[in-house]
């Protein structure tokens, strides 16, 4: 099994020191859904929800939330974004959300575009709520990676 590099030695948690690690171009393609009533996916799709926009807010949200994943997440390294991007999508039972976050740096950003995925579903769930509590919120995960130390990877 490999070391766990947010551990010292002595099991402590620690960030990780990327002062020697070679810039590259990195990428990161995260996605999630919820899950909802008939009832609350047509009004998403309609416009008709009482608090506004569903997927503009969601979007904005998600967005928001990956450049600032390092205030949310203890040992995440604070990274110049150069691009996110994010995507909802109406589906027969639900939304899915897909977020693409990239950066020229020394550590990946993976972390940023799970967040925006968390972010943009959260908001999907308390805009539509008065409609569906019974939402869920899941499949939440890496699809894809590019650049760094470790490779690539595809789901």
């Amino acid at each position: 099994m490999s070391r766990l590099t947010h551990l010292d030695e002595q099991g402590a948690a620690r960030m990780v020191d990327v002062g020697g690690k070679t810039e590259t171009v990195r990428e990161a393609l995260a996605g999630g859904r919820i899950t909802m009533s008939a009832e609350a996916r047509d009004a998403i799709a309609a416009g008709a929800v009482a608090k506004g926009d569903v997927l503009a807010v969601a979007r904005i949200a998600g967005i928001m939330a990956a450049k600032r994943t390092s205030d949310l997440i203890p040992l995440c390294h604070p990274l110049p974004l150069s691009k996110v991007t994010l995507e909802l999508s109406i589906e027969d039972d639900g939304v899915s959300a897909q977020a693409i976050v990239a950066t020229s740096g020394r550590t990946g950003v993976e972390m940023e575009a799970l967040t925006a995925v968390s972010a943009a579903l959260l908001t999907v769930y308390d805009m539509a709520k008065a409609l569906d509590k019974r939402m869920t919120i899941g499949d939440i995960r890496l699809l894809k990676k590019t650049g760094g130390k470790s490779g690539d990877f595809v789901a």
